[in-house]
């Protein structure tokens, strides 16, 4: 067996004692120079590093399960997978940074993409129209600026996040919270198979055979923000994953973003609230972004011209698209629009605001609205 795999061997083992943690893992790696050695030291050497009490010292000498190891380093091979460790120079560096960086992480995948600049890219699974184009349209702009894209692999802003980043040729990263032989959601296979094959990668900390268990969600998405240099929020509730992934961002001290949502979107919520608490930065476009990132960009890439989408390719409401149509002969003051498409005007500036939002509409002095 090679030096690698042997470590790989040791901790494995040390992450299936019951208990231990990737903290204590952490602190042993950082104290001892040859993790091969760990389970060769005496009770003395284990107690002097800070976090190993006497029941963990004591777990460590009295660990005997290594035909449960093997197991898991013979599915993981099964899988098409490796593994990297907290001792592996291929570990990316701004995920060792947070409180408690895991000790392991299964990978399908190029691990270089692990370490590349990006952005965590969250959000709710039941989309609205508005939070779909503000995920392409952000997503798109972040991987034309050279950004990694790191999401959950999640059904509906995640989902289109990934997909955004491969059609931009873009790295993209998803991170399960199963196993890597355990893929979750199921119908996101063949995503799963479209990031790796483009570059990225699917990883894990989870071993295989580890169930998609609710309560191994929240616990993954530290992993999705500690990657990462900013975490943006396009859509959320107040309650889920997104609003737990950014509370994980500012922990780790990443910063925030968040998209404005219309007060009618009760997929917003979450979204409007961090902004009002001034814990995230609001996004109107994707330079509001990339000036808080600690990153260079090439003169051509922060000139580069942003690519005109026509309304007719959005996703709109019957509302918005007979405002569009209106629009589009001339501008329109919203009490003039309001009698020329039959829209009362409190609904008709909801609308307006949510297409101005969009990059759609822009509103001029004594409301007056005109295409973009």
């Amino acid at each position: 067996m090679g030096k690698k795999k042997k470590k790989h061997r040791v901790l494995v083992a040390l992450s299936v004692i019951p208990g231990f943690g990737s903290r204590r893992i952490y602190k042993l790696l950082k104290n001892i120079d040859d993790p091969e050695e760990i389970f060769s030291l005496g009770k003395r050497k284990l107690r002097s590093v800070e976090g190993i009490g006497e029941a963990s010292a004591l777990s460590i000498l009295s660990f005997d399960d290594w035909e449960k190891v093997d197991h898991l380093l013979e599915e993981t091979e099964k899988s098409g997978s490796n593994i990297i460790t907290l001792a592996d120079p291929e570990y990316p560096p701004l995920l060792k940074q947070i409180y408690d960086p895991p000790a392991l992480l299964w990978i399908k995948g190029n691990p270089e993409a692990l370490s590349k600049p990006g952005v965590a890219v969250v959000g709710t699974r039941n989309t609205s129209a508005y939070g779909r184009n503000m995920a392409k349209k952000l997503t798109g702009e972040l991987a034309e600026h050279g950004l990694c894209i790191f999401s959950g692999l999640a059904y509906g802003i995640d989902s289109i996040a990934h997909q955004t980043a491969i059609e931009f040729k873009a790295l993209t990263v998803a991170v399960l919270g199963s196993g890597i032989d355990n893929l979750y959601p199921k119908k996101n296979a063949d995503l799963a198979n479209r990031i790796v094959k483009s570059g990225g990668a699917v990883i894990t900390e989870f071993p295989p055979g580890t169930n998609p268990d609710a309560g191994n969600f929240p616990v993954r998405n530290r992993i999705v923000s500690g990657m990462s240099l900013g975490v943006l929020v396009v859509e959320s509730g107040l309650k889920g994953g997104s609003m737990i992934t950014a509370d994980l961002g500012l922990d780790q001290n990443r910063e925030v973003f968040a998209v404005p949502h219309p007060l009618g979107n009760p997929s917003g919520t979450g979204c409007n609230y961090l902004i009002k608490r001034g814990v995230a930065k609001l996004v109107q476009t994707v330079d509001d972004i990339l000036e808080e990132l600690p990153i260079e960009h090439s003169p051509e890439s922060s000139v580069q011209e942003e690519k005109k989408v026509s309304w007719r390719d959005r996703e709109l409401d019957e509302t918005a698209v007979k405002i569009c149509e209106a629009l589009e002969e001339k501008p329109f003051q919203v009490d003039d629009l309001s009698d020329a498409i039959g829209v009362n005007t409190s609904r008709l500036l909801v609308s307006l605001l949510q297409l101005e939002m969009d990059g759609i509409v822009l509103q001029k002095a004594g409301k007056n609205f005109e295409l973009l």
